[in-house]
């Protein structure tokens, strides 16, 4: 994984301090809370609902052992006791007060991290896949990209105030674990007929109040160009993107709106940046000194496959069936660190639990995890031969729940009982659908199923992704939520990526386990052998799933009247 230069390390340094003065300054009554918002947010420190949240950066997913000791040490020292990891591969903390927020940046600034862009209107972190590097049908290893991308975006003057967040995302593989048409910027690393390195470029995708699939704005652009070519893409969404209304802000509108004069007015700026501004083509030289950073550990030996016996304990068995991944070099496999606990919010982990899986990346996975788009773990580089002993060390810890791809394996976004802007909680909704189907046989035999969840239209729990998804919404004051079926990240499970649709109205909270149960009900009754949930939504149509849905608010109206 990447290491920081010395410039890296008093680039932060001397952005932790300046954020230190315009703290000090802010709680001496000397910079306003108007004009140091923008300056907080710029560090990745939000106001929430109950107290500051901070969101710390995690390029690319990609953290070592000891980065994951200093956020469980900010958790037990500054927070309380544990974190929250995002879709978009980053670490949030909820509670920690804002006068301690300077000492918290120094602890980060000690293990290479930081909070820098991971708020505001600005390029945000890059997300890519958990599995880069190790993927059996990865075509070139986005990393060493996804690093330049950090570097090139990273305060770039041009870029700091921009009309809205903007999302970055880039896979080196065949299939999509990176959710790359639902970006503001859709990167596909590929080999053109002639063996060239190149990308595939998608535009203007985004979920919220309008979920937009990006559009291909070019099949192949040389890996060399593609800073010239994203900096084109964005300097025209500077200058004509909407400022006047923050719903209509995002490059989705634009692009949607402007169609083909955006993608022609992005070519005209990119030819010219080709004949002004060569220096911003992308090096061999430099790609080869990032990549360097990339290669296998250095310890990594040579390792055997592991057959188990039919006799193998099934807790283990359906462990290694869901938790454990192909990889790329024989005799190793990436495995899964399940954050989707009965009784622990999903994406939540307590500080014992990061203590814990530093411990195992130590032990099993030369020092390294992934932050996963699913809010799990991932440790890269196990051994075949490894595999039952972290079996029975995470499950001590309660990192092994054989749920991944499951139902209780589902995204959640923190909401109501955190974020200012939810219109209603996800969390307890996620745990009342958890205790429902808490039965691990009764979720082997349901299968791949994607279930997320956002408090409000912002989707930070990706609801418009699910197989099923869930909205929570106001009436009257009122906690409500919406249901949507047949949505898809673009995964190879979920096929082609689509916005889900709206089965109706909403349901009451105590309503919604009923109702992920009759949804449930009809797949099992009318799937074919071998058919996913999402197969069979596909095959039969919404229909029956509204009618049996519909039907447990007929009987909630009924009972309520007796």
């Amino acid at each position: 994984m990447y290491s920081y230069t010395d410039f890296d390390r008093r680039f932060i340094r001397a952005r932790a301090a300046q954020f230190r003065d315009q703290l000090e300054r802010n709680l001496k009554g000397e910079l306003s809370d108007d004009e140091f918002r923008p300056l907080r947010l710029q560090n990745g420190w939000y106001v929430q609902r109950h107290a500051p949240m901070l969101r710390v950066a995690v390029p690319y997913g990609e953290i070592s052992s000891s980065q994951l000791r200093t956020l469980a040490s900010i958790a037990s020292d500054f927070d309380r006791g544990f974190a929250h990891l995002t879709t978009r591969q980053n670490v949030q903390f909820n509670w920690i007060p804002l006068n301690r927020a300077a000492d918290v940046m120094d602890r980060l600034v000690g293990a290479d991290m930081h909070g820098i862009q991971t708020s505001g209107n600005c390029i945000r972190n890059t997300t890519s896949d958990a599995l880069a590097g190790i993927a059996v049908d990865e075509v070139i290893d986005p990393r060493p990209y996804a690093e330049l991308l950090r570097q090139w975006s990273t305060l770039h003057p041009e870029f700091a105030f921009l009309p809205r967040k903007f999302k970055v995302a880039i896979i080196g593989a065949t299939e999509d674990r990176a959710a790359i048409a639902w970006h503001d910027i859709g990167l596909q690393l590929l080999k053109n007929e002639q063996g060239a390195v190149g990308f595939r470029v998608l535009v203007g995708g985004g979920m919220g109040r309008t979920p937009i699939i990006a559009s291909e704005i070019s099949a192949f652009i040389p890996w060399q160009q593609i800073l010239v070519f994203m900096e084109a893409i964005v300097r025209v969404y500077n200058l004509f993107g909407r400022r006047d209304n923050a719903y209509k802000a995002r490059i989705k509108i634009l692009v949607k709106a402007e169609g083909a004069a955006f993608t022609q007015a992005v070519e005209k700026e990119f030819q010219q940046l080709l004949v002004h501004q060569p220096s911003h083509l992308l090096s061999q030289e430099a790609l080869d000194r990032v990549s360097a950073s990339f290669t296998p550990p250095a310890a990594l030996r040579t390792s055997q496959e592991v057959h188990f016996p039919t006799s193998t304990p099934q807790a283990l068995t359906r462990w290694l069936s869901r938790n454990v991944h192909p990889h790329k070099h024989i005799g190793y496999r990436a495995v899964t660190l399940s954050l989707k606990y009965p009784g622990q919010a999903p994406g939540d982990i307590t500080a014992e639990q990061m203590c814990a899986a530093a411990d195992l990346a130590d032990r099993f996975s030369h020092g390294e995890l992934r932050i996963t788009h699913d809010q799990n773990l991932l440790l890269p580089w196990v051994r075949c031969a490894d595999l039952a002993e972290l079996h029975e060390q995470a499950r001590a810890q309660r990192l092994a729940q054989p749920n991944i791809g499951l139902l209780t394996d589902m995204i959640t976004c923190p909401g109501g009982d955190f974020c200012a802007l939810a219109n209603a909680r996800s969390l307890p909704v996620a745990k009342s659908i958890t205790e429902r189907f808490e039965d691990l046989d009764a979720l082997f035999d349901i299968g791949d199923i994607d279930l997320h969840i956002s408090g409000c239209m912002n989707s930070c729990g990706h609801h418009h992704t699910g197989h099923i998804g869930i909205l929570g919404i106001d009436k009257d004051g009122s906690e409500w939520y919406q249901i949507t079926l047949g949505g898809s990240d673009g995964s190879a499970l979920s096929g082609a990526s689509r916005p889900g649709k709206v089965i109706g109205p909403s349901f009451a909270a105590e309503e919604v386990p009923d109702v992920i149960e009759a949804l449930i009900d009809v797949y099992q009754e009318q799937r074919q052998a071998g058919e996913s949930f999402i197969d069979t939504l596909h095959r039969i149509g919404a229909d029956a799933f509204k009618t049996r849905a519909h039907a447990v608010r007929t009987l909630t109206t009924a009972a309520q009247a007796l």
